[in-house]
């Protein structure tokens, strides 16, 4: 026999019972479905919205840093 042959075999024997084992995909959507899709589109908005704000939170961060390093120049400039 060729050693080749039972990996071969085996991965043969492994897709054959995993087809086996694989539920059948269902006509239409089931109520659990769509409250799945449902509650993955209110994810993604939220996320989008998370998104959106952190873009704002860093803006506002950033310009509180500029404006802190303007505040340093002009107390360093005073002494």
């Amino acid at each position: 026999m060729n050693p080749k042959f039972f990996p071969v075999a085996l991965l043969i024997a492994v897709v054959f019972v995993g087809a086996l084992f694989t539920p059948t995909p269902s006509g239409g959507q089931t109520g659990d479905e769509i409250v799945t899709t449902q509650l993955l589109n209110d994810v993604t908005a939220q996320q989008a919205t998370i998104v959106d704000n952190q873009a704002k939170i860093d803006a506002k961060v950033a310009s509180i840093a500029e404006n802190i390093r303007l505040a340093r120049i002009y107390a360093g400039r005073g002494k």
